[in-house]
């Protein structure tokens, strides 16, 4: 095994792991910007750490204390996090879109006295400071902010008589590493405590897993408040040395791959989703000719995908036909997507649809579902590379021990673990029992190979007025499989005789379709009235009630013309639906769907 590889078993803190990076590759590329106008190696990035850890030892920051990081996906977040870490303190970070009441609750409960922030956020973490009388230190990290705040050049290489040799060295494995806030679809956020020994334990279970090749490269682009995010994209690339590539807008997101070429790539289903239907509606624009040839290589390959998860034999004449699509077409697809050289990729945080990970293993892009929570560091279960199984999240991931209670409830046990919630005891010790077992909220299944498959949370099973218990996200996965016209979609039907549903068109895919097919429509809201777009969404449905048992069955539905953005009244910003205030805002058109 190479010396990069051995990081996460021989190191005991992330802080540490950071020095020995910057050690063994101090002129590799550690974070950069697309076009490179910023571009830091790993030896850069240690004195830039040194200098602004110094300045911030001398505004007083303590071991034990926090800081708060109201940033996007820029270089600056990774130096903050690591000077902040250097100090042993604990950098944790707010998701973008919270309003300054909510801003302010964070900071609260993190005890927070500095909070670092970009000129874009400013506003609203000054309307919170007006409640926070312990935030003493307000540092913009982009420009001159408002008077009482400072700027990040002043801040850094404050201190010439730091030592940062012995700051990091005391930083200790049980030390907290960072705070991070769920994003509270039942109620206020907690603070999931988790310490430099348990994003350890989850880098060896990585490195067991996935053999990352030399100097790979990842792309930041998930809220830094989000576990996977930093895990994915900061933690696991300070121990194993990877190049991070920062995507300050996910929307971008599409162009950032072909031309960062990412050796691993994450994203929650519904990047698979859109990449599935972008591919599609580029495939229905080929002539004729091109386009049948392209949809019998398909129905080849997918063909071959399903008789190798059924563990039979494949045809030698369909071999050869799948072999010969996956030479001619299905690897400039790859190439095109920008994930040629991934030696993993994987989708998580919800449900995906058995059709969207079939259609990217036909591509030969081996999509694999993982499993994990905030308060696992992000790990559970992961369909390791090679031994994929569809419609499971995998089984435990090494170091990881699961079990299911009586009532089904997954229950996790492990180095990864969180030390608890902060500030709340009481929530710690209903989530840790006195064996040390998580108990996730999740409701699974087990199957005889070991690998887990996730029905659906706990709280947001559906049981309808005849006592029949449901899972919504399973309904919605299926009806998004059925048509990319469908988004977003919620489906209704707790304590109700039949099961109805809120949908969102998907607006890219169908204003391409409607000038595709030349319908005049500049605006969901101008298309969602249109016959033939109700027309092809019926069909949806039609198609996803035939996959569903007649219970589940979708009765009724109306179609929502706002598209649902992440942080949004519908969406928390790791894009999980906020069902409760769905059902608020919607309760006009729920009730008609039941009335009429």
């Amino acid at each position: 095994m190479r010396e990069a590889k051995s990081g996460a078993t021989v190191v005991s803190t992330i802080a540490e792991a950071f020095r020995r990076t910057a050690a063994t590759w101090p002129d590799r590329v550690a974070v950069r910007t697309l076009d490179d106008e910023v571009s830091l190696t790993w030896g850069q990035l240690r004195e830039r750490v040194d200098a602004l850890a110094g300045g911030l030892a001398r505004l007083g920051l303590q071991r034990g204390e926090t800081v708060g990081l109201l940033l996007g996906q820029r270089p600056e977040f990774h130096l903050i996090d690591l000077a902040v870490m250097t100090l042993g303190a604990t950098p944790f970070s707010i998701y973008q879109t919270l309003a300054p009441e909510q801003i302010r609750f964070v900071l609260d409960d993190a005890a927070a006295r500095i909070v670092f922030v970009e000129l874009a956020h400013l506003d609203r973490l000054l309307e919170a400071r007006q409640n926070l009388p312990k935030l003493e230190h307000v540092i913009v990290i982009d420009g001159e902010g408002a008077s009482g705040t400072l700027r990040l050049d002043q801040v850094e290489g404050a201190a010439s008589d730091f030592d940062a040799e012995a700051a990091w060295r005391a930083v200790m494995p049980d030390d907290l590493l960072t705070l991070i806030y769920t994003s509270g679809t039942t109620g206020p956020p907690k603070g999931v405590q988790l310490t430099h020994r348990n994003l350890i334990a989850a880098a060896r279970a990585l490195e067991q897993i996935v053999q990352p090749p030399d100097q790979a490269r990842v792309i930041s682009w998930l809220p830094a408040a989000h576990i996977a995010e930093r895990a994915a994209h900061h933690y696991l690339p300070i121990v194993f040395g990877f190049t991070i590539t920062c995507c300050p807008d996910p929307r971008e997101l599409a162009t950032y791959l072909p031309q960062v070429r990412p050796n691993w790539f994450f994203a929650v289903p519904r990047v698979w989703e859109k990449l599935k239907a972008g591919l599609e509606a580029q495939l229905a624009l080929l002539p004729e000719e091109q386009r049948s040839g392209t949809e019998q290589a398909l129905r080849s390959a997918l063909e071959k995908v399903r008789l190798e998860q059924e563990g039979r034999a494949i045809p030698p004449e369909l071999a050869e036909r799948a072999g010969k699509a996956d030479v001619e077409i299905f690897a400039k697809l790859r190439a095109l997507i920008g994930l040629d050289q991934a030696v993993a990729v994987n989708v998580g945080a919800a449900p995906t649809s058995r059709d969207v990970l079939e259609f990217f293993h036909a591509l030969g892009i081996e999509l694999g579902e993982l499993w994990g929570l905030s308060e696992s560091s992000g790990l559970g279960t992961v369909n390791p590379p090679g031994r994929v199984k569809l419609g499971t999240v995998g089984p435990p991931a090494p170091g990881v021990e699961i079990k299911l209670a009586q009532d089904g409830e997954v229950l996790m046990r492990g180095e990864c673990v969180m030390t608890g919630y902060r500030n709340l005891p009481e929530k710690t010790a209903e989530a840790l029992d006195s064996e040390g077992w998580l108990h996730t909220g999740d409701i699974g299944e087990i199957d005889e190979d070991g690998y887990l498959r996730i029905i659906d949370r706990k709280k947001e099973l559906i049981i309808n007025a005849a006592g029949k218990n449901m899972s919504p996200a399973n309904i919605e996965s299926t009806l998004k499989a059925a048509s990319s016209h469908i988004g977003q979609v919620c489906v209704i039907g707790d304590r109700r005789s039949y099961n109805t549903a809120l949908i969102v068109p998907d607006p890219d895919f169908s204003l391409a379709w409607a000038k595709a097919n030349g319908l005049e429509a500049s605006s969901i809201d101008q298309l969602i009235h249109d016959e033939r777009l109700m027309a092809v969404v019926q069909e949806g449905v039609d198609a996803a009630n035939a996959r569903l048992s007649r219970v589940e069955q979708i009765k009724k539905y109306t179609l929502i013309a706002n598209d649902w953005l992440p942080g949004g009244d519908e969406l928390t910003p790791t894009m999980k639906l906020k069902r409760k205030p769905i059902a608020e805002k919607y309760a006009a058109e729920i009730e008609a769907m039941y009335s009429s």
